[in-house]
């Protein structure tokens, strides 16, 4: 079964408290579903039309995993606290098998 992704990239933190806050309540709640964190910021080395920006990457063991620790409640209290304090590009994309 291909695995899932959370893919994440900061356009730009305009409020670096609500980015704290939110990966307080974050962190547990993609680790509660079965997430595992390989990217969390870094050096990033962006071509074409990339930006070089914090990016995260998380895996699950499924695309439907993925989907549903999105949809959880535990982080979609984590959304609220990060409201309007960040702007990102934010996708579940599935592995290849």
């Amino acid at each position: 079964m291909p695995k899932g992704y959370w893919v994440s990239v900061y356009r730009t933190v305009s409020d670096p408290e609500k980015l704290a806050a939110y990966n307080k309540l974050a962190g547990p709640a993609v680790k509660a579903a079965g997430g595992r964190t390989f990217v969390r910021g870094g050096r990033v080395a962006a071509y074409d039309a990339g930006t070089a920006e914090r990016t995260v990457l998380i895996e699950f063991d499924s695309f439907e995993q993925a989907v549903a620790a999105r949809e959880s409640a535990a982080y979609q209290e984590a959304l609220v606290v990060l409201s309007d304090g960040v702007e990102r590009d934010f996708r579940i994309v599935e592995g290849i098998d």
